[in-house]
Formats: structure tokens, C-alpha cells, sequence
């Protein structure tokens, strides 16, 4: 035991300065990352690195005591996600991601985008016709929670007034924004778990948002305000509508990866399946924000039909634009 501890503390004092050494250096880059480090510092950190791991495999074969090997082994891991571990800068990611990942996603799933965007078209028809044909079908795809007293019983005027309504404080406008996005993303959320029962539920989903649409844009057409019920549904609906669609799609995606899995196993072709379709629904999610906040301010605020038509217009050509201006390149050269 004597000769042990001898040779222990021999061999810690012969190396513990390198060792201090690196665990200063590892604690400024998981600080500050590699940026905090000079140059010298930066040919330094993985040399102390490798001397790190030769006294580790040393100590392992000469049996050092236990705190030695323990000390080395946090050491030798942390220096390791240091020298080799991938560290960015969350702009870095949030760039990537919308001008590479987001926009390659959005193309890759053209398909089931259109799908779901003609489900909900034919519900949105449907919801159209059938009310204009009788007003009295409006209840029947219309709660009465979610109309808020819109209904075809209401009058002209309390129509007109519900799009022109105004809140008095900022933060009644941010907590109704709050709940705007929370609704929305949950629905977008629900299209993309119910991809896992074969998209049927998915297709529902759709049809029954579509009705609704529908029913309301009858509602207040055929009392002559069906354009400017459009004027305040379009500047967030754009987004709204799109980003509940992406939703849809990465369910429909899943769906597709289990009825048709190719090549792959099931659970082989679902995994692939479900990383791609993941980068939509984190994009819709961050879609539904941005709705969320025209919705509760925008609208609230603006009551110009021509600035909300102007909104609903930019809205509509930039996301017509994004997807194929964004991304290109890397997609070429991979």
C-alpha cells in the first residue's frame, strides 16, 4: 500500500499542471466555445488533450488509486466534446435551418402539401355550398364556442362589428395572441400525431377545418360582407392555413412510410420518414407564431381593408417564393 500511494502521487505530480492545464481551457470553450480561445491556445488544447489520455490509459495499467482514475475519465470526456464535439452558435442552427433544412423539406413533401391543400379545399367548398343553400347547416359545422355569438340569428351590424373589433390593452392583444398560437399549434400538432393511424384521422381533420372555413365565409357573404370577411381572415390565414397544411402533410408522410415502406422496414422507413417530417412541423410551429402575432395585434389594430389585403398578398408571394429561392444550391451539391 505505501509503495502504491508513492507511485500515485509520483505520477499525479509529475502531470497534474498539464492537466489543470486542459480542464482551464475545456471550461472556457463550454463557456464561451472555441471563439474564447487564442490561437496558441487552440494547437494547446488538443495536444493536452492526448497527454490527458496517455496518463488515463497509464494510470489504468499501473492501477492508480480510484479519485486519479475517476478525475482523468471527467476529464479525458469533457476534453473530448472540446476538441471533436460539433459547437454552434444558436444563429448558426436558426440560419441553417430556415434557408437550407426548412425550404429542402417544404419541397421534398410537395405532394402531400398538395394533398392535404385539396382535402381541405373540398371541405372548405363543401362547408360553402351547403351552408349558402341553407343557413340553418351553419350550426351543424360550427360550435357554438367557437362562433362567439357569430351565427345566422346575428345581425348585419354585430357581423360587421365582430371584424372591426378592437381591444384596449397591449396586454389583452398578447394574451389573445398567447392563445391563438397555442390553439393552432395544438390542432397542427394533433393532424401530424394522427399520421400514425394510416392518415384517415388526418383527412378528417381537414374536412372538418374546411367546413368551417366554409361556413363562415357563406355566413357573412350572403350578407354582403364577404369580402371583408376575407380581408380579416387572409393576413394571418395565409400562414395559419399553410402552416396547418405542413402539419398535415408530415402525418400524411408518416402515414405513407407505414402503408407503403418501400425498400426499408417499417420502423426503418418511419425513422427516416419521421426526421424529415419532423423539420415541418417545426417549421409550421414557428408558422403558427407568426400567425399568432398578426392575428392578436395586426388584425386588432389595422381595420384598413387595403393594408390587411396588402398583408395577405406579401404573406401569400413570399411563401410562394421561399421554397424554391432558398436552399437550392446545398440540395445540388449533396
Amino acid at each position: 500500500m505505501p509503495a502504491i500511494r508513492l507511485k500515485s502521487y509520483e505520477f499525479r505530480r509529475e502531470r497534474e499542471k498539464a492537466w489543470r492545464r486542459l480542464e482551464v481551457l475545456v471550461q472556457r470553450v463550454e463557456k464561451s466555445g472555441l471563439r474564447s480561445l487564442r490561437e496558441s491556445e487552440l494547437y494547446e488544447l488538443p495536444q493536452l488533450y492526448r497527454q490527458a489520455l496517455s496518463s488515463l490509459s497509464v494510470a489504468r495499467s499501473i492501477s492508480l488509486d480510484k479519485n486519479v482514475l475517476t478525475y482523468l475519465e471527467a476529464l479525458s470526456q469533457r476534453a473530448y466534446l472540446a476538441v471533436y464535439g460539433v459547437r454552434r452558435h444558436l444563429r448558426e442552427v436558426l440560419l441553417e435551418f430556415f434557408t437550407d433544412a426548412f425550404p429542402t423539406a417544404l419541397r421534398r413533401h410537395g405532394r402531400h402539401l398538395l394533398v392535404a391543400g385539396l382535402v381541405l379545399l373540398l371541405g372548405t367548398m363543401a362547408g360553402y355550398l351547403l351552408t349558402m343553400a341553407d343557413t340553418d347547416r351553419f350550426y351543424a359545422f360550427v360550435s357554438g364556442d367557437y362562433a362567439s355569438g357569430r351565427n345566422p340569428m346575428s345581425s348585419t351590424e354585430s357581423l360587421r362589428d365582430a371584424l372591426y373589433s378592437d381591444h384596449d390593452e397591449t396586454s389583452g392583444l398578447a394574451a389573445f395572441a398567447s392563445h391563438l398560437f397555442t390553439h393552432n399549434a395544438r390542432v397542427g400538432m394533433l393532424c401530424f400525431a394522427l399520421g400514425f393511424l394510416l392518415g384517415i384521422p388526418v383527412f378528417l381533420l381537414l374536412l372538418i377545418n374546411g367546413l368551417l372555413l366554409g361556413a363562415f365565409t357563406a355566413l357573412y357573404a350572403g350578407r354582403g360582407l364577404g369580402s371583408e370577411f376575407l380581408a380579416w381572415v387572409a393576413p394571418h390565414g395565409v400562414t395559419e392555413i399553410l402552416a396547418i397544411l405542413l402539419c398535415s402533410a408530415a402525418g400524411l408522410a408518416i402515414a405513407q412510410s407505414l402503408i407503403f415502406p418501400g425498400r426499408l422496414t417499417r420502423m426503418q422507413n418511419l425513422a427516416r420518414r419521421g426526421r424529415e417530417a419532423g423539420v415541418l412541423v417545426l417549421g409550421a410551429v414557428l408558422m403558427f407564431l407568426a400567425a399568432g402575432l398578426i392575428e392578436g395585434f395586426f388584425r386588432q389594430l389595422v381595420h384598413s381593408q387595403a393594408v390587411r389585403w396588402s398583408l395577405a398578398a406579401a404573406s401569400l408571394a413570399f411563401w410562394i417564393w421561399y421554397p424554391f429561392a432558398c436552399g437550392r444550391p446545398r440540395e445540388r451539391t449533396s
